[in-house]
């Protein structure tokens, strides 16, 4: 998903350089590339040198966007590997409450948690300049491996909920368009301003 605003972003950007100071910016596939319609291939060793030099990689590419998340096809790699956070300012509770620190997703796995939906406008590094309103689980529990290898599982809601759906969907080549039920609801940024703040 693409970043339109958040409070804390240079800060969290210079505290992941010092963290990996010798991540690459990776080129961005976008929307018309087969790696985006392809389901990822699992990964059989997320301990290996080559996945966690990926994963920083990513990481650099997703604050440099910016981005709030990011997946393995996206950077033409055919893996089953997501990276995101949820900044302060696009959290659902007051005063930051609610964000979610960088976050590793290896193999990941959702469950919903009830039947509730809710629309909301995405956008996408894949699908730069545009927006559309997607329907997306209120509530959800995903389970995934992180980089030491060993499985954890969360619960999340909201804009966090729609985060990691959003960026799980590119492991099984779906684009945010192709989860939306009213195509009038999607075009370029500058010309869906007055649609986004209402």
């Amino acid at each position: 998903m693409n970043l339109t605003s958040s409070s804390g972003f240079i800060w969290n950007w210079l505290e992941k350089a010092i963290i990996y100071p010798f991540m690459s910016i990776l080129k961005i596939a976008r929307m018309g590339h087969p790696v985006l319609m392809q389901k990822a291939q699992s990964v059989e060793d997320p301990t290996s040198p080559e996945i966690h030099c990926l994963v920083e990689d990513m990481v650099e590419t997703m604050y440099d966007a910016p981005g709030v998340g990011l997946a393995a096809p996206q950077v033409h790699v055919g893996l089953r590997v997501v990276v995101f956070h949820v900044p302060r300012g696009r959290s659902d509770g007051e005063d930051g409450a609610g964000s979610v620190p960088l976050t590793v997703l290896i193999n990941p796995v959702i469950e919903p948690i009830g039947e509730e939906m809710n629309t909301a406008f995405e956008g996408c590094l894949s699908l730069p300049g545009m927006i559309g309103k997607v329907a997306r689980y209120t509530h959800i529990k995903y389970s995934a491996l992180g980089l030491d290898g060993k499985p954890f599982e969360r619960e999340a809601s909201g804009f966090h909920a729609r985060v990691v759906q959003h960026e799980c969907d590119h492991l099984d080549g779906v684009l945010y368009p192709m989860r939306m039920d009213d195509l009038k609801t999607f075009g370029y940024v500058e010309d869906m301003q007055k649609e986004v703040k209402e």
